[in-house]
């Protein structure tokens, strides 16, 4: 009689196959896209409007052997970073506070709600006269435009916690501050990953506006300048690399919640 050896799982073909093929539909995608595009501006449209894709990459060299390229990718990435995960560090403990004591959502949610209503762009002279010039006012205006993001859904997954998981954890003779360590944090991990991740959205539209209009430096100056020089082709330099950045560093975000702290953020990490 033949014995069957069940230590390793049977390789399927056609499975793998399959799998393949469906990760290759989104490059593909893009790639159709992009060749659309290409043909398309320069069929049918005035390359001056609407510059073909290959135009576009040339634009990029250009800003590249003029050492600009890095220059205002690595100004833009370190303020919407910095600003991002400062935002993110004031906000979590706050939403946390009100999330979890009535006082506290008594006292701090008129100023949150009011605050949160003000754009970011409205304040930029005021932060220039209070912060300077420099990258500090840069930073904090992110920062603030990320923080209330973070913290009305950090409020939000605090308030939307079960009853019944506080009163176990008391049944079983856990302590306030154990219950906040235990219970309320880890079950809040969700809404609050979400709410970076928004917030890392809201980074980039933030930053733009504030580097079109307070700064010598960053994707949004060049997208500003580009028109000083009628150079389209480098406008869509920077508009290009503030669409692929965005989907780097929100692709990067999601590795984090799946693969670092994916036992408290696994479902929400899926999209």
């Amino acid at each position: 009689m033949a014995v069957i050896d069940q230590s390793k799982p049977a390789k399927v073909g056609g499975a793998t196959k399959w799998v393949l093929a469906a990760n290759l539909i989104s490059p593909l995608s893009v790639l159709i896209g992009l060749l659309i595009w290409e043909v398309g501006a320069r069929l049918f449209i005035d390359p001056f409007f609407l510059p073909p894709v290959s135009a576009i990459f040339l634009g990029a060299v250009e800003l590249h052997q003029q050492d600009l390229l890095l220059t205002h990718i690595s100004a833009s990435l370190v303020r919407i970073l910095g600003g991002w995960i400062l935002g993110s560090l004031v906000a979590i403990p706050i939403g946390l506070l009100v999330g979890s004591f009535l006082n506290a959502k008594r006292i701090i949610d008129p100023y949150i709600h009011f605050l949160r209503f003000i754009p970011a762009i409205a304040l930029v002279t005021l932060f220039i006269v209070w912060f300077g010039v420099g990258e500090l006012s840069k930073i904090l205006l992110v920062m603030y435009a990320t923080a209330f993001i973070v913290m009305v859904n950090t409020a939000t997954g605090v308030v939307t916690i079960h009853q019944n998981k506080r009163l176990a954890a008391r049944t079983f003779g856990a302590s306030m501050w154990q219950i906040f360590w235990r219970v309320t944090i880890p079950a809040a991990m969700p809404s609050i990953y979400v709410g970076m991740r928004l917030a890392l959205a809201s980074s980039f539209l933030v930053i733009v506006a504030v580097e079109m209009l307070a700064a010598e430096s960053g994707l949004g100056y060049l997208i500003w300048t580009s028109k000083l020089y009628f150079k389209i082709d480098w406008m869509f330099v920077g508009i290009f690399l503030l669409g692929f950045l965005g989907l780097l560093t929100d692709y990067s975000w999601k590795m984090f919640g799946k693969h670092v702290i994916g036992r408290f953020v696994r479902s929400a990490a899926n999209y």
